[in-house]
């Protein structure tokens, strides 16, 4: 056997097809079919039985008569992410005297007890190449 194919051309991987089992089981339900329903209508129609139940046994006949509904996913309920965006600069002026500004950042607390921002090193480095 080799990866991607692991059967010989022309061999089922399951020769001996679906276990009987489940057809059997498949073959006794199918026989009470009728009652099922007679019995799913008689609790929808009936007064006296608990409106969970009366809904439960309507959605039940629905959903074999028809299908049951397709689900659309809406994303909602999912992760949500906040981005807090800088302000835009109103000026050009207020916007240069923010791109020369030194950037800070924190030092590694792995060595220190206190991180103490320190301005990040600005120079150009172009002969500088990491690869």
């Amino acid at each position: 056997m080799t990866i991607g194919k692991p059967f010989q051309k022309g061999r089922s991987g399951n020769p001996g097809g679906r276990p009987k089992v489940v057809a059997e089981v498949k073959e006794l339900a199918r026989k009470h079919t009728g009652k099922a329903i007679e019995t799913l209508v008689s609790i929808m129609a009936n007064p006296k039985a608990a409106p969970a139940a009366r809904v439960s046994a309507a959605n039940a006949l629905l959903d074999r008569g028809y299908g049951k509904p397709p689900q659309h996913i809406t994303g909602e309920g999912g992760p949500s992410y906040v981005v807090r965006l800088p302000e835009p600069c109103k000026t050009a002026e207020e916007w240069l005297a923010t791109v020369n500004k030194p950037m800070l950042v924190s030092r590694s607390l792995a060595h220190d007890d206190q991180a103490d921002p320190k301005p990040l090193d600005t120079t150009d480095n172009a002969d500088d190449v990491t690869s």
